[in-house]
């Protein structure tokens, strides 16, 4: 199943998902700061795009510094755990696809896992 995370007032995710919807797919779309995933779908979903806790983040984000995320000590369940109670920390878009996941920066990213 097609899925995009997708926020509709980032310009890059509307992108992607304006490019997937260009090729005829009908993905499902989830707003993920209303409907966050949880520890486990994430989880899921790093491990498909074959990368730490860490590099899904948004460094840039307030909550980023103010949660002290930075901290090398913390471990893959406290970064899932503040990425979900914290959806905005979470990279996007991203575009799921049979166990395949891409992030869309830029969109044409996903055009991989298609």
């Amino acid at each position: 199943m097609l899925r995009i995370y997708h926020n509709p007032r980032c310009s890059k995710s509307r992108e992607t998902l304006g490019l997937l919807t260009g090729r005829g797919l009908t993905p499902e779309v989830i707003e993920y700061l209303q409907t966050p995933p949880g520890v486990d779908e994430l989880g899921a979903i790093i491990d498909m795009l074959g990368i730490e806790p860490r590099a899904l983040m948004r460094r840039d984000e307030a909550e980023y510094t103010d949660l002290g995320l930075s901290d090398p000590s913390l471990g893959r369940d406290a970064l899932l755990s503040a990425m979900v109670a914290h959806p905005r920390l979470i990279q996007r878009p991203i575009v799921v696809n049979d166990g395949r996941a891409a992030i869309g920066r830029p969109p044409e990213a996903v055009l991989a896992i298609l």
